[in-house]
Parts: C-alpha cells; sequence; structure tokens
C-alpha cells in the first residue's frame, strides 16, 4: 500500500477496479483545512484521462511494475508491435496505451512498463524528445514573423507539428514528445 506521500509521475495504482498511471500532481495545503493531493491520471486499459484529489495520507493500491527496454517495429492499424531486446519476444498493443503513438518511428527504442502480476504490458513511455524529417510544410512567407510565427508542418511518422516559419521540406527537427511540440531544428 502506497500513501499520497508517495505519489509521482508515472506511478501505476489500482482505482475503481481499473489500473492509472500518474501523469500530474499537485500537494496542495491550503491556509484553512486539510492538505490534499491534486492528480491528473490516465487509465491504461481504456487511455482515459480523470481528474482526482486526495486528501493527504489517503491509503492507494499501488501496481508493482518492471520496466523493459524494446523497440518499436511496426503498425498493422489497429495494435502497434514491439520487441523486447533481451529475449526478443514480441508484444502487441493498442493505441491506448501509447501516450503519442504519432511521434514514434520504426526501430526506435522504448520503455514499456510491465505488471509483475500477470505480465500485461501498462504503458510505452517514449525518449524525453526524437529527432524526426519534415516531409511536408507549406514555405514560409517572408515579412510574416511579427511574433514567433508558426505553421503547421507532417514529419516522417504522419504526425503533424507547428513549427517556426523558417523549417523547410527536408529538414531534421527535434520534436518534445510529453507535449509533441516542436524543440528545435536539428543540423548533422
Amino acid at each position: 500500500m502506497a500513501t499520497t506521500s508517495d505519489i509521482r509521475n508515472g506511478l501505476c495504482i489500482r482505482y475503481n477496479n481499473d489500473i492509472y498511471k500518474i501523469i500530474e500532481f499537485l500537494h496542495v495545503k491550503p491556509g484553512k483545512g486539510p492538505a490534499f493531493v491534486r492528480t491528473k491520471m490516465k487509465s491504461v486499459t481504456s487511455g482515459k484521462v480523470l481528474d482526482n484529489t486526495f486528501s493527504a495520507g489517503h491509503k492507494l493500491e499501488d501496481v508493482r511494475v518492471e520496466t523493459h527496454k524494446f523497440q518499436y517495429l511496426y503498425n498493422d492499424g489497429e495494435f502497434y508491435h514491439f520487441m523486447n531486446e533481451s529475449d526478443y519476444t514480441q508484444i502487441r498493443l493498442l493505441e491506448a496505451a501509447l501516450d503519442n503513438p504519432g511521434l514514434m518511428k520504426e526501430g526506435e527504442v522504448v520503455t514499456v512498463l510491465i505488471n509483475t502480476e500477470d505480465n500485461m504490458p501498462l504503458s510505452v513511455d517514449l525518449p524525453a524528445s526524437v529527432i524526426l524529417e519534415v516531409t511536408h510544410t507549406e514555405p514560409g512567407v517572408k515579412g510574416n514573423t511579427a511574433t514567433n510565427a508558426t505553421k503547421p508542418a507532417t514529419v516522417e511518422t504522419g504526425a503533424e507539428v507547428n513549427v517556426p516559419l523558417f523549417i523547410n521540406e527536408g529538414d531534421k527537427i527535434k520534436v518534445e514528445t510529453a507535449k509533441g511540440t516542436y524543440k528545435e531544428r536539428v543540423k548533422e
């Protein structure tokens, strides 16, 4: 059993007969009244995001998880297929278990959380940022740069990312996977 003081990003807990992963949390100590923890949790089975508040000292049933490195192989439309790097076994996951599947390219190494009770994969954590090539974007218009102007760009995985006007097709960009936002242009 865990308490609210053990809450951290990535913690998996059992709540309402489902397993949730903590995405965000905030410890709040108001001037009047007891302390509490405000959380944002994502269901690992359905992908539904839930906001919840726990009072301080509340007992939580945590789920023991192990992390393993897997290589992303391919997507067949319904499932995403991964291969364990240590024993070469393969697993497949529904899109709901993935936080930002549009930013994964084939061959990418990701971290998979696996429930130790039944060896079921719970969620996939991408690296903090990925480098992707821009496959399509409109050319930037000269003089259209009053303040941080952006334009949509399609990257090699098919995802759409807002980029600054100076980014062109063929450029490689670094994308932050947590928010799916442009970080910087990469020169090779």
